[in-house]
């Protein structure tokens, strides 16, 4: 909707409607795993593309949900590859960010490996929104389940094929997400994993 690709979720209009990875308070649960890693930090660090509409909306999300403890938001904007660099994670850090949170979109999946191995050298957990990131050796990916959405897809496809109208199906938000930790970058930053956090997750990366 903030991106104007749909009136409402409940009735889409136009000629487009499906499943969404997003949801309203997506962020503000994948900062609540953050910090239950990393407690009492003050300042978190975020990496994200602010021509993408989604990023904006996405920030909004994560300033709301920091507000609510007083925690502050470090952006680091990159418009390019070329504008991530050493230099600038080190002002995150000199700003008193003592995490990363990526903001995803294609242009942070792409830098991923860069992303994360700087990251690890500056000691910052972080926290991403592709599995990819986890994978690469981020700390943490908290992201609704795509295999989920896909199985769901067929649905819409079998209404449409019957002559449903697209428009007039709802936009659906995810109501299923998977948590992957990599317990080995963990272990190299000299973090303590809750056990309760430990038990949710639906892939340990060790």
């Amino acid at each position: 909707m903030g991106a104007g690709l749909v009136q409402t979720l409940a009735r889409p209009g136009g000629n487009v409607t499906g499943f969404t990875g997003l949801s309203t308070d997506l962020k503000g649960k994948q900062l609540q795993i953050l910090k239950e890693i990393v407690p009492g930090q003050q300042a978190v660090g975020v990496l994200l593309n602010p021509d993408t509409p989604y990023s904006r909306l996405a920030l909004e999300q994560l300033r709301a949900a920091a507000a609510v403890d007083g925690t502050r938001i470090e952006v680091l904007e990159v418009r390019s590859p070329d504008e991530f660099s050493t230099n600038r994670m080190d002002e995150l850090v000199a700003g008193g960010a003592r995490s990363l949170f990526v903001l995803e979109d294609p242009l942070t999946n792409s830098i991923r490996g860069r992303v994360v191995d700087l990251a690890r050298t500056l000691r910052l957990p972080t926290m991403a929104g592709t599995t990819e990131y986890a994978l690469v050796g981020a700390l943490l990916s908290y992201v609704s389940d795509r295999k989920y959405r896909q199985r769901r897809t067929a649905d819409y496809v079998d209404k449409i094929l019957k002559g449903a109208k697209p428009g007039d199906l709802p936009v659906e938000q995810p109501t299923h997400f998977r948590l992957l930790l990599n317990l080995r970058t963990a272990r190299e930053m000299g973090l303590t994993i809750p056990p309760t956090l430990l038990a949710r997750a639906d892939e340990v990366i060790e």
